[in-house]
Order: C-alpha cells, then structure tokens, then sequence
C-alpha cells in the first residue's frame, strides 16, 4: 500500500489522525497537509449540491432529466443484440432526476454496462473530442441505449455527472462556481476542487497502480496530471481533490444534520432523506464486477445500510469510496466519522474500507 491518510472523528473532535508513506522518497510524503483525488467521493458533493438547488425551488427531484437536458427527451432501453447490431425500444418511463441521485436510471460507465451496452457506451465516448465540457458529454452518453427501464434497477453509472449538468441548468451557474459558491465557501472547504493552484501541486499525493503479476506499485503518470488543470469536463461523479481537513467539514456537515459551525447548508429532513436507503426492490448493490461491502443499500449520492460485522456500525451509518482507494464514513448512531485517504488503482485492490471499519468500531469502548 503506497502513503495512506487515516482520521477519525467522534462527537466533532478529532480523536484519531495518522499518516505514513513508505513511498516517500519517491514523491511528497503523504501526511495530514496533502492533497487527494478523492474520486467518486465527489459524488455526494453533487448529491447534496442537487438538494440545495431542490430546496431553493430550483428543481423538482421527480422532474425529467430532459427538463434541463434536452438530449435526455427520447431515450432508449436495449433490449438484445450485438454491440454491431443492438436492439433497442423506446423507454417506456422518462429518466429523472431522482433516477440520477439513486442511479437507478439505466444508465453505465463503460466497466459496469455489460458485454453489449458497455461496449457501446466506450464506443460513444471514444467519439468525444479532447476539450469536451459536461454539456457535450452529457450528449454523447444520452445516445447510448440504456441498461433498464429507469426505476426498475440499481447500476453504477455516470449519473452523477448528469446530475452536475442538470445543477448547471438548473443554477445558471457552473458546476465549480457552484460548489465553491454554495458547499466550499459557507463549509470554510478552502482547498477543495477540481484544481489545485499551481504552487499547491507538490501538496498533491502521488498516485500509484499495483500491478498484481510482480506485487508492486508503480507510479501512475497519467494519473499525476490529474488535478493540476481546471478541466474541461467538470466531473460530478470523480472530479474533485481535496484534503482530509476539508472533506471532514463536509462529513461533518451531513453528520450534524445539514449545518456545520453555525452555517446551515441543508433542512435536517433533507439530509435524513437523503441517507435513507432507497433501493428498488430486489435490486443489488455491485460496483460492475466488485462488490460493495460495507454497503447493502443506497440513498441520494450515499451508501446505506451497512453490512454487519461483529463490532460495526449502527442503522443510521452511510458513507462511499472513490476509485483510488479512498473512502468515509458518517454514523450519527456513534456521533463518528471517519475517512481513509490514499492513492492507489485499481479499486478495492485490497480491502481496506472492511479493514479499517473494524478496526474503528472495535475502539469504542463507551
């Protein structure tokens, strides 16, 4: 495992906060001061930027998508075929934008749609010029036939990044003018973004991919650049990088019902919706291929209903990762949060969320 970062939290103060980086002297060494990709971390972010705009009244959560995106109005469901030759019919129920905050809309990534779907899906997006906002790619992926009926299943997908367009729409504003205007600056989150300055880049953690075959870490090169750039495609689903300073206001907010210091950012109802599980029924919780452990549900951009283990989290605890092996944990039954931040792909490389899940919950002793 390269450098890891690991906070612990109880009634809003922190009681645990440790760092160490065998790497070191191969890049900054990881400590309480770096900068993360934290990856699909970001997805609550959206969630929560989504709600804010629901409860100004600037959108409806059972609204169609296509209100805001026009390329979403005619959607269609594969049915069979090849990836040369699909079938398709047309959707028989309009995507939402409560399909989007469930991913419960149909919709993919290229690694979670299937042999025929998935298949189309990295097609589509082969087709995106290099410099693509969130607009164009919200375009490109409404011409790929969808999983499922909306509201009939539960897939991970890039509707959080649909959903960041529809708080665009919806806001007039875009979507990192948005969370700095609405979530960064009334948290006091001041080195979370899509960016970091140019004099904050060595404050980034090195990313490294493990390579199976000779159990080593090698440094990934492409992933470095990540971060250093505003891009183009501000991403609602993986873009943001922030630190464990930060993205603890932002557990803490949601932990404390929707106001953190004084500034409120959500009703206290909002948020208790929002961490509810809303799961279609019989649906199951699979990232692709990989399993979800610590979670069996999902509500608004959160993992819910955690998966037993002998010392584990209360009813109310929900959480999720990112692809570089980050992730958090919020459980108001025990007053706790509690992150792991590191930089390491693939995903669930090792289990590390169970691991440390364990561990926190077997040092409560009141």
């Amino acid at each position: 495992m390269p450098g890891w970062l690991v906070l612990v939290s109880r009634a809003g103060k922190v009681a645990y906060l440790q760092s160490y980086d065998p790497l070191a002297s191969d890049g900054p060494p990881v400590g309480p001061g770096s900068l993360f990709r934290v990856h699909s971390m970001t997805k609550p972010v959206t969630a929560v930027a989504a709600l804010i705009c629901y409860e100004q009244g600037l959108l409806d959560l059972r609204a169609p998508v296509s209100q805001f995106i026009a390329s979403f109005a005619d959607l269609r469901v594969l049915t069979g075929g090849t990836a040369s030759r699909p079938e398709t019919a047309p959707a028989g129920k309009p995507l939402l934008v409560w399909h989007l905050l469930t991913h419960t809309g149909g919709l993919m990534y290229g690694w979670t749609g299937g042999p025929v779907a998935g298949a189309l899906f990295r097609r589509a997006e082969r087709a995106v010029p290099a410099g693509t906002d969130l607009a164009g790619w919200c375009d490109a992926w409404a011409t790929v036939p969808l999983l499922f009926e909306p509201g009939q299943a539960w897939n991970y997908s890039v509707a959080s990044d649909v959903l960041g367009r529809v708080v665009e729409v919806a806001s007039g504003l875009p979507l990192d003018q948005f969370f700095a205007a609405r979530i960064f600056v009334p948290l006091g989150m001041q080195e979370t973004a899509f960016q970091v300055g140019v004099g904050e880049r060595a404050r980034l953690a090195v990313p490294y991919v493990f390579n199976p075959r000779a159990s080593a870490l090698v440094r990934d090169s492409q992933g470095e650049r990540e971060g250093t750039q505003r891009p183009a495609f501000l991403s609602g689903g993986a873009g943001l990088v922030s630190s464990a300073a930060d993205y603890l206001r932002f557990a803490e907010m949601l932990r404390q019902g929707g106001t953190f210091q004084g500034r409120r950012l959500l009703s206290e109802q909002t948020v208790a919706y929002m961490t509810q599980d809303h799961m279609p029924p019989q649906a199951s919780l699979h990232l692709g291929p990989i399993p979800a452990p610590l979670w069996r549900g999902y509500g608004l951009g959160v993992g819910t209903r955690p998966a037993p283990i002998p010392q584990g989290p209360s009813a109310r605890a929900f959480g999720w990762s990112g692809g570089a092996n980050t992730y958090f944990v919020v459980d108001p039954g025990y007053e706790l949060t509690f992150m792991l931040l590191t930089q390491l792909t693939p995903f669930k490389a090792q289990p590390f969320d169970s691991m440390l899940s364990e561990l926190v919950y077997q040092a409560i002793t009141a």
